[in-house]
Protein backbone atom coordinates (compact mmCIF):
# COMPACT_ATOMS: atom_id res chain seq x y z
CA UNK A 1 0.00 0.00 0.00
CA UNK A 2 2.86 2.33 0.84
CA UNK A 3 4.38 1.81 -2.54
CA UNK A 4 1.90 2.33 -4.26
CA UNK A 5 1.04 5.92 -2.77
CA UNK A 6 4.63 6.76 -3.48
CA UNK A 7 3.97 5.92 -7.47
CA UNK A 8 0.47 8.20 -7.14
CA UNK A 9 1.51 10.97 -5.63
CA UNK A 10 5.02 11.03 -7.22
CA UNK A 11 4.13 11.81 -10.29
CA UNK A 12 6.99 9.91 -11.96
CA UNK A 13 7.45 11.11 -15.31
CA UNK A 14 8.26 7.68 -16.27
CA UNK A 15 5.12 6.20 -14.79
CA UNK A 16 2.81 8.63 -15.83
CA UNK A 17 4.15 8.05 -19.55
CA UNK A 18 3.32 4.64 -19.77
CA UNK A 19 0.05 4.94 -17.93
CA UNK A 20 -1.55 7.96 -19.61
CA UNK A 21 -0.01 7.10 -22.74
CA UNK A 22 -1.37 5.46 -26.28
CA UNK A 23 -2.22 2.00 -25.18
CA UNK A 24 -0.27 -0.68 -27.45
CA UNK A 25 -3.08 -1.32 -30.17
CA UNK A 26 -2.72 2.35 -30.97
CA UNK A 27 -6.24 3.06 -29.01
CA UNK A 28 -7.00 5.87 -26.74
CA UNK A 29 -6.75 5.34 -23.11
CA UNK A 30 -9.82 3.77 -21.48
CA UNK A 31 -11.57 3.43 -25.10
CA UNK A 32 -11.87 -0.25 -26.84
CA UNK A 33 -14.22 -0.66 -30.18
CA UNK A 34 -17.07 -1.37 -27.63
CA UNK A 35 -16.42 1.00 -24.50
CA UNK A 36 -15.65 3.96 -23.27
CA UNK A 37 -14.22 3.87 -19.23
CA UNK A 38 -14.87 6.66 -17.16
CA UNK A 39 -15.05 7.55 -13.42
CA UNK A 40 -15.41 10.74 -10.94
CA UNK A 41 -14.14 12.39 -7.95
CA UNK A 42 -16.86 13.69 -5.31
CA UNK A 43 -16.96 14.83 -1.65
CA UNK A 44 -18.94 12.20 -0.99
CA UNK A 45 -17.46 13.06 3.07
CA UNK A 46 -16.84 15.97 5.00
CA UNK A 47 -16.31 16.82 8.43
CA UNK A 48 -19.20 19.81 8.24
CA UNK A 49 -21.45 16.75 6.68
CA UNK A 50 -21.61 18.77 3.13
CA UNK A 51 -21.70 15.97 0.79
CA UNK A 52 -22.05 15.59 -3.27
CA UNK A 53 -22.23 11.48 -3.35
CA UNK A 54 -25.91 11.72 -5.06
CA UNK A 55 -23.98 12.85 -8.05
CA UNK A 56 -22.43 9.32 -8.67
CA UNK A 57 -26.25 8.19 -8.93
CA UNK A 58 -27.47 10.91 -11.66
CA UNK A 59 -24.32 10.18 -13.44
CA UNK A 60 -25.24 6.79 -13.35
CA UNK A 61 -28.95 7.38 -14.37
CA UNK A 62 -27.62 8.95 -17.35
CA UNK A 63 -25.03 6.34 -18.22
CA UNK A 64 -27.58 3.64 -18.53
CA UNK A 65 -30.03 5.50 -20.60
CA UNK A 66 -27.20 6.14 -23.37
CA UNK A 67 -25.97 1.74 -23.08
CA UNK A 68 -30.04 1.14 -23.16
CA UNK A 69 -29.90 2.78 -26.03
CA UNK A 70 -26.96 1.36 -27.69
CA UNK A 71 -23.80 3.69 -26.54
CA UNK A 72 -22.29 6.07 -28.38
CA UNK A 73 -20.97 5.43 -31.94
CA UNK A 74 -21.37 1.54 -30.61
CA UNK A 75 -19.58 2.11 -27.58
CA UNK A 76 -20.96 1.70 -23.86
CA UNK A 77 -19.90 3.93 -21.18
CA UNK A 78 -18.35 1.85 -18.20
CA UNK A 79 -18.73 3.83 -14.92
CA UNK A 80 -16.17 2.70 -12.95
CA UNK A 81 -18.14 4.98 -10.19
CA UNK A 82 -16.30 8.26 -7.91
CA UNK A 83 -13.62 8.42 -5.67
CA UNK A 84 -13.92 10.45 -2.53
CA UNK A 85 -12.01 13.04 -1.67
CA UNK A 86 -12.89 14.37 1.49
CA UNK A 87 -13.57 18.02 1.20
CA UNK A 88 -9.07 17.46 0.54
CA UNK A 89 -7.28 18.71 -2.43
CA UNK A 90 -4.19 16.76 -1.78
CA UNK A 91 -6.53 13.41 -1.46
CA UNK A 92 -8.54 14.79 -5.27
CA UNK A 93 -5.00 15.14 -6.72
CA UNK A 94 -4.58 11.50 -5.64
CA UNK A 95 -8.02 10.68 -6.74
CA UNK A 96 -7.75 12.06 -10.26
CA UNK A 97 -4.47 10.74 -10.48
CA UNK A 98 -5.89 6.78 -9.64
CA UNK A 99 -7.99 6.77 -12.26
CA UNK A 100 -5.60 8.27 -14.85
CA UNK A 101 -2.93 6.18 -14.36
CA UNK A 102 -4.41 3.03 -12.05
CA UNK A 103 -7.81 2.42 -13.53
CA UNK A 104 -6.83 3.95 -16.88
CA UNK A 105 -10.31 6.13 -17.75
CA UNK A 106 -10.88 7.66 -20.91
CA UNK A 107 -12.05 11.44 -18.99
CA UNK A 108 -13.34 11.99 -15.61
CA UNK A 109 -17.48 12.70 -15.04
CA UNK A 110 -18.47 13.66 -12.84
CA UNK A 111 -16.06 15.69 -10.83
CA UNK A 112 -18.43 17.39 -7.77
CA UNK A 113 -15.90 18.44 -5.18
CA UNK A 114 -15.47 22.08 -3.95
CA UNK A 115 -11.70 21.67 -3.13
CA UNK A 116 -10.77 19.50 -5.89
CA UNK A 117 -7.14 19.30 -6.23
CA UNK A 118 -6.49 17.06 -9.40
CA UNK A 119 -7.13 20.26 -11.89
CA UNK A 120 -3.35 20.54 -12.92
CA UNK A 121 -2.82 17.02 -13.37
CA UNK A 122 -5.86 16.61 -15.83
CA UNK A 123 -4.71 19.67 -17.87
CA UNK A 124 -1.33 18.75 -18.06
CA UNK A 125 -2.37 15.22 -18.90
CA UNK A 126 -5.24 16.27 -21.71
CA UNK A 127 -7.40 14.13 -19.97
CA UNK A 128 -11.01 15.96 -19.70
CA UNK A 129 -13.26 16.33 -16.81
CA UNK A 130 -16.70 17.67 -16.30
CA UNK A 131 -18.97 18.79 -13.59
CA UNK A 132 -19.93 21.23 -11.05
CA UNK A 133 -17.09 24.49 -11.86
CA UNK A 134 -17.74 25.67 -8.36
CA UNK A 135 -13.97 26.96 -8.10
CA UNK A 136 -11.39 28.55 -9.88
CA UNK A 137 -9.83 25.47 -10.87
CA UNK A 138 -12.05 25.14 -13.38
CA UNK A 139 -11.43 28.21 -15.43
CA UNK A 140 -9.17 29.11 -18.36
CA UNK A 141 -8.44 25.08 -18.83
CA UNK A 142 -8.60 23.50 -22.06
CA UNK A 143 -9.67 19.97 -19.64
CA UNK A 144 -12.34 20.92 -17.42
CA UNK A 145 -15.94 21.41 -18.47
CA UNK A 146 -18.01 22.62 -15.71
CA UNK A 147 -21.63 22.09 -17.08
CA UNK A 148 -22.26 25.77 -16.13
CA UNK A 149 -19.17 26.84 -17.23
CA UNK A 150 -16.76 29.16 -15.05
CA UNK A 151 -18.37 30.24 -11.72
CA UNK A 152 -14.59 32.11 -10.88
CA UNK A 153 -14.25 34.64 -14.11
CA UNK A 154 -11.71 36.73 -13.79
CA UNK A 155 -11.69 40.54 -14.00
CA UNK A 156 -13.28 41.68 -17.30
CA UNK A 157 -14.52 38.17 -18.29
CA UNK A 158 -18.02 37.26 -18.04
CA UNK A 159 -19.91 37.34 -15.36
CA UNK A 160 -23.53 36.36 -14.27
CA UNK A 161 -26.29 38.13 -13.29
CA UNK A 162 -29.08 35.75 -13.87
CA UNK A 163 -29.59 35.17 -10.32
CA UNK A 164 -30.20 39.10 -9.65
CA UNK A 165 -32.57 39.11 -12.70
CA UNK A 166 -34.75 35.96 -11.88
CA UNK A 167 -35.08 37.38 -8.47
CA UNK A 168 -35.66 41.13 -9.47
CA UNK A 169 -38.41 39.78 -11.83
CA UNK A 170 -40.13 37.56 -8.94
CA UNK A 171 -40.00 40.37 -6.80
CA UNK A 172 -41.64 42.78 -8.82
CA UNK A 173 -38.59 45.06 -9.06
CA UNK A 174 -35.61 45.52 -7.81
CA UNK A 175 -35.73 49.63 -7.50
CA UNK A 176 -35.43 50.48 -3.95
CA UNK A 177 -34.04 47.25 -2.43
CA UNK A 178 -31.51 46.09 -0.67
CA UNK A 179 -29.37 43.11 -0.46
CA UNK A 180 -26.50 41.37 1.72
CA UNK A 181 -24.00 38.61 0.72
CA UNK A 182 -22.86 36.10 3.58
CA UNK A 183 -20.06 34.39 2.39
CA UNK A 184 -17.23 31.49 4.37
CA UNK A 185 -13.92 32.04 4.25
CA UNK A 186 -13.02 29.39 1.61
CA UNK A 187 -11.72 31.25 -1.87
CA UNK A 188 -14.87 29.55 -3.41
CA UNK A 189 -17.17 31.03 -1.11
CA UNK A 190 -15.35 34.54 -1.24
CA UNK A 191 -14.86 34.54 -5.00
CA UNK A 192 -18.73 33.65 -5.37
CA UNK A 193 -19.59 36.42 -3.35
CA UNK A 194 -18.30 38.38 -5.52
CA UNK A 195 -19.80 37.47 -8.41
CA UNK A 196 -23.05 37.41 -7.20
CA UNK A 197 -23.03 40.83 -5.86
CA UNK A 198 -22.36 41.95 -8.92
CA UNK A 199 -25.26 39.87 -10.26
CA UNK A 200 -27.35 41.58 -8.07
CA UNK A 201 -25.82 44.80 -8.74
CA UNK A 202 -26.85 44.25 -12.22
CA UNK A 203 -30.27 43.58 -11.90
CA UNK A 204 -30.32 46.54 -9.92
CA UNK A 205 -30.43 46.06 -6.19
CA UNK A 206 -28.53 48.43 -3.97
CA UNK A 207 -25.46 46.45 -2.07
CA UNK A 208 -25.00 47.07 1.13
CA UNK A 209 -22.83 44.55 2.52
CA UNK A 210 -20.50 41.76 1.94
CA UNK A 211 -18.80 39.45 5.09
CA UNK A 212 -16.91 36.50 4.14
CA UNK A 213 -15.73 36.43 7.93
CA UNK A 214 -17.49 33.12 8.28
CA UNK A 215 -15.45 30.03 8.87
CA UNK A 216 -15.79 27.28 6.53
CA UNK A 217 -14.44 24.63 8.42
CA UNK A 218 -17.78 24.13 10.84
CA UNK A 219 -21.10 26.53 11.90
CA UNK A 220 -19.91 28.85 14.39
CA UNK A 221 -21.07 27.84 18.16
CA UNK A 222 -22.63 31.52 18.02
CA UNK A 223 -24.66 33.51 14.84
CA UNK A 224 -25.45 36.64 16.86
CA UNK A 225 -22.22 38.47 15.48
CA UNK A 226 -23.06 37.48 12.21
CA UNK A 227 -26.81 38.22 12.28
CA UNK A 228 -26.12 41.38 14.24
CA UNK A 229 -24.00 42.94 11.12
CA UNK A 230 -26.87 41.59 8.97
CA UNK A 231 -29.93 43.35 10.64
CA UNK A 232 -27.98 46.30 10.95
CA UNK A 233 -26.49 46.65 7.41
CA UNK A 234 -28.65 48.87 5.64
CA UNK A 235 -28.44 52.07 7.33
CA UNK A 236 -29.28 50.51 10.76
CA UNK A 237 -32.05 48.76 9.01
CA UNK A 238 -32.58 45.05 8.27
CA UNK A 239 -32.00 44.30 4.24
CA UNK A 240 -34.89 43.40 1.83
CA UNK A 241 -32.30 40.26 0.36
CA UNK A 242 -30.03 38.22 2.20
CA UNK A 243 -27.61 35.94 -0.06
CA UNK A 244 -26.11 32.92 1.14
CA UNK A 245 -22.86 32.23 -0.52
CA UNK A 246 -22.21 28.63 1.95
CA UNK A 247 -21.71 25.31 0.71
CA UNK A 248 -23.80 22.88 3.38
CA UNK A 249 -26.80 22.76 4.65
CA UNK A 250 -25.44 23.20 8.47
CA UNK A 251 -24.87 26.54 7.87
CA UNK A 252 -28.15 27.54 6.17
CA UNK A 253 -30.08 25.98 9.09
CA UNK A 254 -28.03 27.92 11.52
CA UNK A 255 -27.69 31.41 9.95
CA UNK A 256 -31.63 31.34 8.55
CA UNK A 257 -32.77 30.02 12.17
CA UNK A 258 -31.13 32.70 13.65
CA UNK A 259 -32.03 35.55 11.18
CA UNK A 260 -35.44 34.32 11.83
CA UNK A 261 -35.47 34.23 15.57
CA UNK A 262 -34.01 37.82 15.33
CA UNK A 263 -37.34 38.90 13.57
CA UNK A 264 -35.98 39.00 10.21
CA UNK A 265 -38.77 39.36 7.37
CA UNK A 266 -37.08 39.57 4.12
CA UNK A 267 -35.84 37.80 1.81
CA UNK A 268 -33.68 34.53 2.43
CA UNK A 269 -31.41 32.87 -0.64
CA UNK A 270 -28.81 30.59 -1.45
CA UNK A 271 -27.60 28.56 -4.37
CA UNK A 272 -27.86 24.75 -2.33
CA UNK A 273 -31.36 24.66 -0.16
CA UNK A 274 -32.88 22.84 -2.70
CA UNK A 275 -32.63 19.47 -1.55
CA UNK A 276 -35.40 17.56 -0.56
CA UNK A 277 -33.74 15.32 1.77
CA UNK A 278 -33.36 17.96 4.02
CA UNK A 279 -37.40 18.22 4.59
CA UNK A 280 -37.01 14.93 6.50
CA UNK A 281 -35.84 16.91 9.42
CA UNK A 282 -38.23 18.93 10.93
CA UNK A 283 -36.37 21.53 12.51
CA UNK A 284 -34.44 21.65 9.15
CA UNK A 285 -37.37 22.45 7.09
CA UNK A 286 -38.53 25.15 9.66
CA UNK A 287 -35.38 26.88 8.87
CA UNK A 288 -35.95 26.99 5.27
CA UNK A 289 -39.44 27.84 5.10
CA UNK A 290 -40.27 30.66 2.45
CA UNK A 291 -36.29 30.36 1.46
CA UNK A 292 -35.65 31.13 -2.47
CA UNK A 293 -33.11 28.45 -3.70
CA UNK A 294 -30.98 29.30 -7.15
CA UNK A 295 -30.68 25.89 -8.96
CA UNK A 296 -28.66 26.18 -12.13
CA UNK A 297 -30.77 23.17 -13.35
CA UNK A 298 -34.75 23.30 -14.59
CA UNK A 299 -36.63 22.18 -10.61
CA UNK A 300 -37.57 18.77 -10.40
CA UNK A 301 -41.49 20.08 -10.28
CA UNK A 302 -40.92 21.28 -13.45
CA UNK A 303 -43.21 20.06 -16.15
CA UNK A 304 -40.40 19.92 -18.88
CA UNK A 305 -40.20 16.43 -20.86
CA UNK A 306 -36.21 16.51 -20.27
CA UNK A 307 -37.42 16.88 -16.38
CA UNK A 308 -39.53 14.09 -16.72
CA UNK A 309 -36.98 11.84 -18.61
CA UNK A 310 -34.70 12.55 -15.98
CA UNK A 311 -36.84 11.09 -13.39
CA UNK A 312 -37.40 8.18 -15.25
CA UNK A 313 -33.70 7.75 -15.67
CA UNK A 314 -33.05 8.16 -12.01
CA UNK A 315 -35.63 5.80 -10.89
CA UNK A 316 -34.78 2.76 -12.98
CA UNK A 317 -31.06 3.28 -10.97
CA UNK A 318 -32.18 3.86 -7.44
CA UNK A 319 -35.98 3.21 -7.23
CA UNK A 320 -36.99 5.56 -4.65
CA UNK A 321 -34.41 7.79 -4.09
CA UNK A 322 -35.12 11.88 -3.43
CA UNK A 323 -33.78 14.01 -6.24
CA UNK A 324 -31.18 16.18 -4.90
CA UNK A 325 -29.09 19.45 -6.60
CA UNK A 326 -25.98 17.09 -6.66
CA UNK A 327 -28.06 14.07 -8.32
CA UNK A 328 -28.77 16.70 -11.26
CA UNK A 329 -25.56 17.99 -11.08
CA UNK A 330 -24.10 14.43 -11.79
CA UNK A 331 -26.81 13.34 -14.73
CA UNK A 332 -26.29 17.13 -16.32
CA UNK A 333 -22.67 16.58 -16.42
CA UNK A 334 -22.69 12.83 -17.92
CA UNK A 335 -25.61 14.28 -20.31
CA UNK A 336 -22.74 17.22 -21.92
CA UNK A 337 -20.14 14.17 -21.82
CA UNK A 338 -22.16 12.04 -23.92
CA UNK A 339 -23.13 15.07 -26.40
CA UNK A 340 -19.54 15.78 -26.92
CA UNK A 341 -19.17 12.29 -26.90
CA UNK A 342 -21.59 11.99 -29.74
CA UNK A 343 -20.05 15.17 -31.96
CA UNK A 344 -16.39 13.49 -31.99
CA UNK A 345 -17.25 10.87 -33.59
CA UNK A 346 -16.12 7.06 -33.87
CA UNK A 347 -12.42 7.53 -34.28
CA UNK A 348 -12.40 8.65 -30.83
CA UNK A 349 -8.66 10.38 -28.93
CA UNK A 350 -8.47 12.26 -26.29
CA UNK A 351 -6.92 14.88 -28.77
CA UNK A 352 -9.98 14.66 -30.79
CA UNK A 353 -12.46 15.20 -28.24
CA UNK A 354 -10.85 18.42 -26.84
CA UNK A 355 -11.31 19.45 -30.21
CA UNK A 356 -14.86 19.05 -30.26
CA UNK A 357 -15.07 20.26 -26.98
CA UNK A 358 -12.96 23.69 -27.41
CA UNK A 359 -14.03 23.89 -31.34
CA UNK A 360 -17.10 26.83 -30.94
CA UNK A 361 -19.28 23.75 -29.23
CA UNK A 362 -22.56 24.59 -28.43
CA UNK A 363 -25.43 22.63 -26.85
CA UNK A 364 -28.96 23.65 -25.40
CA UNK A 365 -31.10 21.46 -23.20
CA UNK A 366 -33.64 23.01 -21.34
CA UNK A 367 -32.71 20.81 -18.73
CA UNK A 368 -29.66 23.13 -17.79
CA UNK A 369 -29.86 25.93 -20.22
CA UNK A 370 -27.76 26.25 -22.58
CA UNK A 371 -23.12 25.74 -22.72
CA UNK A 372 -20.74 26.98 -24.73
CA UNK A 373 -16.93 26.42 -25.27
CA UNK A 374 -14.32 27.41 -25.40
CA UNK A 375 -15.99 31.01 -24.29
CA UNK A 376 -17.61 28.97 -20.93
CA UNK A 377 -14.09 27.79 -20.05
CA UNK A 378 -13.74 31.81 -18.74
CA UNK A 379 -17.12 32.87 -17.61
CA UNK A 380 -20.59 31.13 -16.70
CA UNK A 381 -23.26 29.90 -19.03
CA UNK A 382 -25.62 32.56 -17.61
CA UNK A 383 -28.64 30.28 -17.25
CA UNK A 384 -30.81 29.08 -13.92
CA UNK A 385 -34.04 28.99 -12.15
CA UNK A 386 -35.20 29.77 -8.92
CA UNK A 387 -37.35 27.11 -6.20
CA UNK A 388 -39.09 28.17 -3.25
CA UNK A 389 -39.88 25.93 -0.24
CA UNK A 390 -43.82 26.69 0.69
CA UNK A 391 -45.11 24.72 3.06
CA UNK A 392 -42.55 21.81 3.33
CA UNK A 393 -42.98 21.31 -0.65
CA UNK A 394 -40.69 23.24 -3.08
CA UNK A 395 -42.26 24.99 -5.83
CA UNK A 396 -41.25 26.30 -8.92
CA UNK A 397 -40.69 30.13 -8.80
CA UNK A 398 -39.05 30.97 -12.06
CA UNK A 399 -38.13 28.44 -14.75
CA UNK A 400 -34.98 27.97 -16.20
CA UNK A 401 -34.28 30.83 -18.08
CA UNK A 402 -30.90 32.54 -19.76
CA UNK A 403 -29.39 36.36 -19.42
CA UNK A 404 -26.42 37.71 -20.97
CA UNK A 405 -23.12 38.26 -18.44
CA UNK A 406 -21.87 41.35 -18.28
CA UNK A 407 -17.42 41.69 -17.73
CA UNK A 408 -16.28 41.15 -13.88
CA UNK A 409 -15.48 44.08 -12.28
Amino acid sequence: MALTVTLLVSGCAAQQKSAVGPAKDGAAPGVTDTTVKVGGVLTKTSASGYSTKDAEIGAKARFERANAEGGVHGRKIEFVGAEDDGQDAAKGDTAAKKLVQKDQVFALVPVHAPNFGGAAFLEQQGVPWFGWATGPQWCGTRTGFGYNGCLAPKQGAGSQTWWGRQLADLLGGAEGKSVYVQTSDSSGSKYGGTTISQSFAAAGFQLVGVNSGLPAAAPPPDWLPYVNKIMTSDAGQAPDVVVSVIAGTKFNVGLYSALKRAGYKGVLTDATSYDAAILKDPASAQALEGVIAAPMFEPFESTAPEIARLKQDVEKVAPGAVLTQHMAIGYWSADIFLDMLNKTGKDLTREKFLATGNGDYLYENAGFGRIQYPKDHSEPNGCGALVKLVHGAFQVAKSMKCFDNVPLK
